[in-house]
């Protein structure tokens, strides 16, 4: 089970955070406090780029659903990208797909936010 970890790369107005590894139980304090740090940040429009992402259960979906809560609490737009098959199965599945914006990569969402 790889470690999770998130690099953050500033893009214009545009924050693209890379996740990579395991999203669960084990790791979600540690992936949350790394979310944490993504929204503390001044850009207004982030994108959460999953491609790496290994494995993701109910605890790594609810970081997931946290994190954009903070986001737009705050004033920004969070967005997710680049999402496997089998997360996105999941997120049709329990509908926060129709809550979160999901974008095919992270390269169209970044051209959404003009940058």
């Amino acid at each position: 089970m790889p470690d999770p970890s998130v690099e953050m790369t500033a893009y214009g107005r545009c924050v693209v955070a890379r996740v990579s590894g395991d999203l669960d139980y084990r790791t979600d304090g540690e992936v949350q406090a790394r979310f944490k740090e993504l929204t503390a940040r001044d850009e207004r429009f982030m994108v959460l780029d999953l491609s790496g992402v290994t494995f993701c259960d109910s605890a790594g979906l609810s970081v997931l659903l946290r994190v954009w809560r903070q986001a737009d609490a705050g004033g920004a737009v969070l967005v997710l990208a680049d999402v496997p098959a089998s997360l996105r199965q999941i997120l049709e599945m329990t509908g926060v797909d129709q809550v979160v914006r999901v974008f095919g990569t992270a390269s169209e969402a970044q051209a959404v936010f003009g940058t």
